[in-house]
């Protein structure tokens, strides 16, 4: 045996980094394991292209979850920047070229974009009325995300019951059909129900609808910000606050075993190590956890949906409609994403098809922080991140690159649709003359970064709150981070209120730990 602590933390995502900074700040001994030679997991910034000297957010890029009092807490250097573009989305009618926009903080140009789209008033005052709502929810719940489980009874009194009853009780696309007309303020308005889930806007499941509900509640406003220096930044400053709190971070050390009585088991250089301590904190996937455990046959293994394109471009591409491109990507930039093309894509996917015209989501970081663009910026070149819809890790399994190309190809075509020149005429070469885009699909996800399936949630994602019947007799229980065993607790996106770059894993999880000394 090595030696012993107060906690081990198996991981060293932004959530793992959140508990130990945490922990150790409290004067408990806490040792983080990380198997890569590096600490982020997903919330990284790389260059992802050689030469370039650009430092992309490879994998997650925005920010809107983590909360603001984790953020004092920990005494994180951050800058977190809003995009003054909530959203675009090109569509074209009655033989024009047009776009959807959504302005943040919505203004006349709104407004004057949707009458033009949708041929009136109507669909916009639909459109606020939802989002009024949503904000009226977001204010009740986002204050419990760092507070023990709040009881379902508990929280519905205090929202707007249709708003409750959209989002909780009901698939979300029933709702959607019932309070827009347009079919593509349907999509535009359901499309963050579908981010990473592989699901119809209708499934009964409601998984869309937990998926939604974290999309639409940070921070009491759900707005999504643009982190300056990427991602990177954010589990940098992490990884600060662990280390000034004491926290021993060893990388390239990769966990074999963990025993229920607390010890832990990894090699390192080679070598097999073991520690024992008071509290295991798991910032790995739980199905990862169970076979650390010993579990030869987890059960549950997730199975992510999306297509990760990255891009660095020498100019913005311009547009069929004659939006200034700076304006229509500064937020996020929607493609085929009507409710009956989000639809299509899902059945052709489910049938086991990549779909003819993937949906998916264009984002360009760099109008908001030209720092990433090191000594490019200022040249008109810019970053270009893609996430793709419906892209389930099955569509992948018999022949990776084959399919990968395939549904590179198809997004590429489907997002030419709406641009004026081939997105190819703008895309850069990197200093060995290859063009600057990166794809990555769910098993390169999991081979990258250990997710099993490539789901970045690391399984469906639950309500954020307690059963009205569910029994919340100890504290990770109460906190939402239970594994079954005493002293083994789920401190990542696998926790009660995981998902998304948050730290509420880590932080509920410390919760948890400190709750019972």
């Amino acid at each position: 045996m090595d030696s012993s602590y107060d906690v081990i933390v198996v991981g060293g995502g932004h959530n793992a980094l959140t508990a130990a900074a945490y922990l150790s700040r409290e004067g408990l001994s806490t040792l983080l394991l990380e198997r890569l030679d590096h600490t982020g997991g997903a919330a990284v910034s790389a260059e992802a292209f050689s030469g370039t000297g650009v430092r992309l957010s490879r994998y997650s890029y925005l920010v809107s979850v983590l909360p603001d009092r984790v953020v004092a807490d920990l005494g994180l250097d951050l800058d977190l920047r809003s995009r003054g573009t909530a959203s675009y989305t090109p569509v074209r009618r009655g033989g024009r070229d047009l776009g959807l926009l959504a302005e943040r903080p919505e203004g006349a140009a709104t407004a004057a974009s949707f009458r033009e789209v949708t041929g009136g008033d109507t669909e916009y005052t639909a459109w606020q009325e939802w989002y009024d709502g949503v904000e009226q929810l977001a204010g009740v719940v986002a204050p419990t995300l760092t507070a023990p489980l709040p009881r379902a009874r508990a929280l519905s009194p205090q929202t707007d019951p249709s708003i409750w009853r959209d989002l909780v009780e009901r698939p979300v696309g029933a709702a959607l059909r019932e309070r827009f007309a347009d079919d593509l303020v349907r999509g535009v308005v359901g499309t963050d129900a579908l981010i990473g889930t592989f699901a119809d806007l209708e499934d009964p499941s409601l998984v869309q609808n937990r998926c939604l509900l974290y999309h639409l509640i940070g921070n009491g406003t759900g707005e999504w910000r643009v982190p300056v220096g990427g991602m990177g930044a954010v589990t940098d400053a992490l990884a600060a606050a662990a280390g000034a709190g004491g926290t021993e971070i060893r990388t390239g050390a990769s966990v074999t075993a963990v025993t229920p009585d607390g010890e832990v088991t990894w090699v390192e250089g080679g070598t097999e190590r073991r520690a024992r301590a008071t509290h295991v904190l798991s910032g790995v996937a739980p199905y990862v956890l169970d076979g650390l455990l010993g579990d030869l046959a987890p059960t549950g293994r997730p199975a992510g949906s999306q297509l990760k394109i990255n891009l660095l471009l020498d100019r913005l591409p311009r547009l069929r409609s004659g939006a200034d491109p700076a304006v229509a990507f500064a937020g996020t930039f929607h493609v085929a994403e009507s409710a009956e093309e989000l639809r299509t894509a899902y059945s052709e996917a489910a049938a086991g098809r990549i779909p003819t015209r993937p949906p998916g989501e264009l984002y360009c970081h760099s109008l908001t922080d030209p720092s990433i663009l090191g000594p490019l910026a200022g040249d008109g070149v810019h970053t270009l991140t893609y996430f793709g819809l419906h892209m389930s890790a099955a569509l992948f399994e018999t022949d990776r690159e084959r399919a990968k190309q395939e549904a590179l190809g198809r997004a590429i075509a489907t997002i030419d649709e709406v641009l004026a020149e081939p997105l190819l005429d703008c895309v850069r070469r990197d200093r060995d003359g290859r063009l600057c885009i990166e794809a990555k699909v769910p098993q390169d996800v999991e081979d990258d970064l250990a997710m099993p399936g490539g789901h970045i949630f690391h399984g469906d994602l639950d309500w954020p709150w307690a059963d009205d019947e569910e029994p919340l007799d100890t504290p990770a229980r109460r906190w939402g981070v239970e594994t079954g065993l005493p002293g083994v607790l789920v401190c990542g996106s696998g926790a009660r209120r995981g998902g998304a770059v948050s730290g509420l894993g880590g932080h509920n999880a410390a919760m948890a730990v400190l709750e019972s000394r």
